[in-house]
């Protein structure tokens, strides 16, 4: 009986853990199968907390709070940003009276804040794309400004102002931009020589050199007198190179973002490999991802709007202000356009990390060079204009001399103030050269009637 005892109380025992778990499984399902039969019964009320938590009742009053939120943030945020109502003032004189020199003035100060928020909204929406496209995305909206420009300027017949404007964009880069950085970030960290990858400089140096290159030979052939087809050769052999160069720029892309991920760094991640990025941990973004592409498009199409005033009076302020032509578009269209890049290069300089000012810097040069004069070599060719890559003998030899002056200043990989100051006396030098330089077919090319 002992036996038959512990025999009927073992199986009780043995199983007494799987019929706890099993009432567990059961309760669970119990309060599972509940809460969905509440669901059913009340679908609206049951999900809305799950899907949107965070949805107030006062939806318009939110969307209306962010939208001030959004214009505080953009618009009321910078000082430089007191300039933006010359824009309207610009159309304003426009319209009540032909002073092209002040409408030219106004349209220039208008177009100065815009693109320096152009380049802060494209940083915005880098938080959200990756460093790598980040990048991209700066430097080609940071050109935005002179590639709208030349565009109205190819629509109205004046190629000579799209040669020297995109001129002028790549030396003050070069010269201006990087200058300003290497002469800020010497300063700051003076006594200390900073770095900088040498492979980026050396295969950007290249690029502009095959930049270089591609406007040389137009310009040797018209002066040495060899074309075969007189007035055709040349503007043939320019479209033609401004495809290969286009090919290149293609090329380089690719090998930049994908195939050399460990010799380019991209923007943001230089801190981490060298641990470095203490600083950049509290950084976020100030505006959405669609607040970004929104604040793109307006700033976008504002810029267009003041380009037309702005390219329509440049003949009109030359002679008012008795200004070479040349001059107004190597010089002083390209600091307007630059505005962006000279404050993020600048910027960044000081924090120490040269690679991205040299990324800011070059990088759109070689993006202008390599991109931008091809672009509208080949759009002008769909306009019907005949905008080709002699640049006229004076200009390219200011170029070539230049790539060469920044390219020794980049051999070595490292950078101080004086380096910085050597190049911004260097860019004094170039400008007043194109001061007192009259270009002779400038005149006679922006007074052709418009298409």
């Amino acid at each position: 009986m002992e036996n038959k005892g512990q025999v009927g109380v073992q199986p009780h025992l043995e199983m007494g853990p799987l019929d706890d778990g099993a009432m567990h499984d059961h309760d669970d399902e119990c309060l599972y199968s509940s809460e969905m039969d509440a669901q059913k019964t009340n679908p609206i009320h049951s999900n809305q907390p799950v899907l949107f938590p965070d949805l107030p009742v006062g939806g318009n009053k939110m969307t209306r709070n962010g939208v001030y939120r959004s214009i505080k943030t953009v618009v009321f945020s910078n000082k430089l940003n007191l300039l933006m109502p010359f824009g309207p003032l610009a159309i304003m004189v426009h319209k009540m009276s032909a002073s092209n020199g002040w409408v030219f003035f106004l349209s220039l100060l208008g177009i100065t804040p815009l693109a320096e928020r152009l380049g802060y909204a494209t940083e915005q929406l880098a938080f959200f794309t990756g460093p790598t496209v980040g990048g991209l995305l700066n430097a080609t909206f940071g050109n935005a400004t002179e590639l709208i420009i030349s565009i109205y300027a190819l629509k109205s017949g004046m190629t000579r102002v799209v040669q020297l404007s995109l001129l002028g964009s790549i030396l003050s880069n070069m010269l201006l931009v990087l200058g300003w950085a290497f002469f800020c970030g010497g300063l700051v960290h003076y006594g200390k020589e900073q770095v900088f990858s040498k492979a980026t400089a050396v295969v950007n140096s290249g690029l502009l050199l095959m930049a270089v290159m591609g406007l040389l030979f137009p310009a040797v052939l018209h002066y040495t007198h060899t074309e075969r087809q007189v007035g055709k050769s040349e503007l043939a052999l320019s479209r033609f190179s401004s495809c290969i160069m286009l090919l290149a720029y293609v090329a380089y892309l690719v090998f930049q973002l994908k195939s050399q991920k460990d010799t380019y760094v991209p923007v943001g991640e230089e801190g981490s490999l060298n641990g470095e990025n203490d600083d950049d941990d509290d950084e976020a973004p100030e505006i959405s991802k669609w607040e970004s592409v929104i604040w793109l498009a307006i700033m976008t199409a504002w810029i267009s709007i003041l380009s037309d005033y702005l390219v329509d009076t440049i003949q009109g302020a030359s002679d008012a202000w008795n200004v070479p032509i040349a001059f107004i578009s190597v010089i002083l269209l390209p600091i307007i356009g630059n505005a962006a890049e000279h404050a993020s290069a600048i910027m960044f300089a000081m924090k120490d990390k040269l690679d991205i000012s040299l990324g800011v810097a070059i990088g759109s040069s070689t993006q202008i060079s390599m991109f931008g004069i091809p672009f509208c070599v080949v759009i002008g060719w769909i306009m019907g204009q005949e905008m080709d890559l002699n640049f006229q003998l004076f200009e390219t030899a200011t170029l070539f001399i230049t790539v060469i002056v920044v390219a020794f200043f980049l051999q070595e990989g490292t950078s101080n103030y004086f380096k910085g100051l050597m190049l911004i006396l260097c860019y004094l030098i170039v400008a007043a050269s194109f001061f007192v330089h009259e270009d002779p077919s400038a005149a006679d090319q922006s007074k052709q009637p418009k298409t």
